[in-house]
């Protein structure tokens, strides 16, 4: 299933099952009783839709949001591909390294994102994002995939000047807009095995990173268990995965993000995220 969030009218946000390029309204076909993909995720009726058919607008006449607008936590992983370890001289971490991001940051397939006025060197990242569907706390690994509800793909947009100013990276990974999210969610029968999903970014059309989830120094299992470990999981959670090679603050030169720049990232399971630099 291909899960997204998207208005239509007067009717606000609402959790939207796609269908054959149409959007089938996944509480209506229910029976009510929630509105967002949080809800739906946090109610535990995902499976009910699996045999769900049925019309609905056109996906070009609705308004997409993120995925999940509204996560209760929105975390990043740094340094997670051995690609982009090795691009940026360094070992790979013995834990995962991660940091948050906020709902302020969260963009749909299509936004224009501003440069931050605070900020001359903003990057793009291209990751694999999963949400969490089940309640996860001191998962083991080996059953961490039963509270993964699904993949997306995320943009960590950010600002290296900012970011590298402190020992924290946060500073250069909040400003609004800095994470565009979709364009919908996936379920994991469609995306597939969590260790083959593959990712790519163009930059105005030129490639710029390109890899799969296979590279990954902590497994989304690994990073489900490691994660719940520490902190409490809830239902709409997302966690972004890591970058791949290829980041413009390791290229020579550099090459940062510019007004007018746009960026489209892609997966073959996961659909296509474009983003607009304002």
């Amino acid at each position: 299933m291909r899960l997204i969030t998207y208005s239509l009218g007067d009717r606000g946000a609402r959790a939207g099952l796609l269908r054959d390029e149409r959007v089938v309204d996944a509480w209506d076909a229910l029976g009510g009783g929630g509105e967002s993909v949080r809800e739906l995720l946090s109610s535990g009726r995902l499976g009910e839709l699996t045999e769900v058919d049925g019309e609905g607008p056109a996906l070009s006449e609705v308004e997409l949001g993120p995925p999940i607008p509204d996560p209760q936590k929105l975390l990043c992983i740094g340094l997670n591909y051995r690609s982009h370890a090795e691009e940026a001289g360094l070992e790979p971490p013995n834990t995962p390294t991660f940091f948050a991001k906020f709902a302020n940051a969260l963009r749909p397939h299509g936004a224009t994102v501003p440069l931050p006025a605070a900020s001359e060197k903003v990057d793009f990242e291209a990751e694999v994002a999963f949400v969490i569907g089940r309640r996860a706390a001191a998962v083991a690994e080996a059953d961490a995939l039963d509270h993964v509800a699904g993949y997306t793909l995320l943009n960590d947009l950010s600002a290296r000047d900012l970011q590298f100013a402190t020992p924290q990276w946060m500073p250069g990974k909040v400003f609004d807009g800095a994470a565009p999210c979709g364009p919908a969610l996936v379920t994991p029968d469609e995306a597939g095995p969590a260790d083959a999903i593959e990712i790519a970014l163009d930059l105005n059309g030129e490639r710029m990173q390109e890899a799969s989830t296979s590279d990954l120094i902590f497994s989304i299992p690994a990073l489900v268990a490691e994660l719940s470990r520490l902190v409490t999981l809830e239902p709409g959670d997302i966690v972004a995965t890591g970058t791949p090679a290829g980041v413009g603050s390791v290229r020579r030169p550099r090459v940062w993000l510019s007004p007018g720049d746009e960026i489209a990232i892609s997966s073959p399971q996961l659909g296509r995220l474009e983003t607009r630099i304002g």
